[in-house]
């Protein structure tokens, strides 16, 4: 299936901020982070949209509207700081089922989802399942902090890429992005936008992977 994205359209699509840029696809809102260049995002805007309406006709869905690839994809490692300032990179998860979410802070449809990752972390996390919460937060990792505490996170870990490597290495070009890698660090799946991750539905899925998959 071939898609044009005339650069009208593409501009009807976007709203300009003050410091982002946000980006319409069917019901979804992205949020993009720097203003200061412009030009710089147009070939990425595009790319968005182009990813976002190829994934809306994709088959099949999961639950949470995750689109599943019928093979994993290897991931290339992101380099990543936790709360105490430790470098971490994916690796260190290896032997989990992870729910990798990329955000920020001052992206409006990520911090609406966060309350949905806590609980799902909370009911779910452990040695074979969990939520890592990326923020590409330049402020760092105190900003994210503030936010936690804000909304009484409980169950998440912090962990902040303040050079925002993951939005060229993942392809994370719009927040949020929401990756499920296997056991082995392979991405099966994707989800672009916001989503009700505590949903019902989307904590049996999880489950079943889990069950499915243990070592």
């Amino acid at each position: 299936m071939a898609i044009v994205i005339s650069m009208d359209d593409l501009m009807q699509r976007c709203t300009v901020q003050s410091d982002a840029i946000d980006l319409q696809v069917r019901s979804e809102t992205f949020r993009l982070p720097s203003l200061t260049r412009w030009f710089f995002w147009l070939p990425l805007l595009t790319l968005i949209v182009l990813r976002v309406e190829a994934a809306w006709g994709a088959d099949p869905l999961g639950p949470g509207g995750l689109t599943l690839w019928p093979e994993p994809r290897p991931l290339e490692q992101v380099k990543f700081v936790d709360g105490e300032g430790r470098t971490r990179t994916l690796a260190d998860f290896h032997g989990k089922v992870v729910l990798l979410n990329v955000w920020a802070t001052w992206c409006v449809p990520c911090r609406e989802e966060m309350p949905t990752l806590d609980r799902l972390q909370s009911r779910l996390g452990g040695e074979d399942f969990q939520v890592v919460a990326l923020s590409i937060d330049q402020e760092g990792v105190d900003a994210v902090r503030d936010f936690y505490r804000e909304i009484a996170v409980r169950g998440l870990d912090i962990f902040v890429d303040e050079k925002m490597d993951a939005i060229q290495t993942l392809g994370a070009f719009g927040l949020p992005v929401t990756l499920l890698l296997d056991r082995q660090g392979r991405e099966v799946g994707r989800k672009l936008g916001a989503a009700q991750w505590d949903a019902p539905e989307v904590e049996a899925y999880l489950r079943e992977v889990i069950s499915s998959t243990k070592r």
